[in-house]
């Protein structure tokens, strides 16, 4: 049987080219059957069919003057809603494959005051995840971490050298296995609620850089619910969340 690199089979198979290929998958968009293709040039069959799932539209939750709440899909970076929307800066930043709730600033002064907020912790943020094994009980962690951008980020514990973190976790519902957990931040800490969560047994279902063991087409965490200043936003659960099985 021949084989060829994932890329190069994926080109042919779309008829784009070979960077726009590579670009995909290094995304997290492809799948052959029901696995996620994570190495561009790995070696496939050459009658592999492959699958691409695009990023349903950004939805915009709120919007004036001042700010820009947006709905924000699942493996979309932070930065390209930034550049698609004229105008607006980042407040904070989710994780590619995080959805949910994401805050942009429209003007120079409301943006300074909103980050001067999250630096002092006064933003609440909420969200939702499923994790690995079963959670009964509400738990706190308060662990420093310590985060590594050589490359791919990277964050661990560190007592000696990591910055403060503190997120409490409560369980709402258990399934098979698997636990829907709401989580609440005061601080915002590179791929906090994945380590806290992974360092308590309980990583974020796909979310196999810290542990998870469970193929999904993205990781299961949403940012459901931030309040700053007198705004308070919320973004419904994606489908993936609320009717996981």
């Amino acid at each position: 049987m021949a084989t060829d690199k994932a890329y190069k089979v994926l080109a042919k198979q779309e008829e784009i080219s070979n960077n726009q290929a590579k670009e995909l998958i290094d995304r997290g968009l492809v799948f052959a059957g029901d696995k996620k293709v994570k190495i561009a040039r790995a070696e496939i069959s050459d009658d592999t069919h492959f699958r691409i799932e695009y990023p349903s539209d950004i939805e915009i939750i709120y919007q004036d003057d001042n700010i820009v709440a947006v709905n924000k899909p699942a493996q979309i970076d932070s930065y390209d809603i930034q550049d698609a929307i004229e105008g607006a800066e980042l407040l904070h930043r989710l994780d590619r494959d995080t959805s949910g709730v994401l805050l942009l600033g429209r003007n120079k002064i409301f943006i300074e005051d909103a980050i001067k907020e999250f630096k002092a912790r006064r933003v609440q943020k909420q969200y939702i995840a499923w994790v690995e094994g079963v959670l009964y009980e509400a738990m706190e962690i308060d662990a420093p971490l310590l985060t590594i951008k050589k490359g791919k980020a990277f964050s661990k514990i560190d007592h000696l050298r990591g910055k403060k973190a503190y997120t409490k976790v409560t369980p709402e519902e258990i399934q098979g296995k698997k636990s829907k957990v709401r989580i609440e931040i005061t601080t915002g800490r590179t791929h906090q609620i994945r380590v806290h969560l992974a360092s308590v047994g309980h990583p974020v279902v796909g979310d196999e850089q810290y542990g998870s063991r469970t193929q999904s087409k993205h990781m299961l965490l949403h940012s459901s619910k931030i309040k700053i200043f007198d705004y308070e936003f919320e973004a419904p659960e994606p489908k993936s969340i609320a009717r996981y099985k």
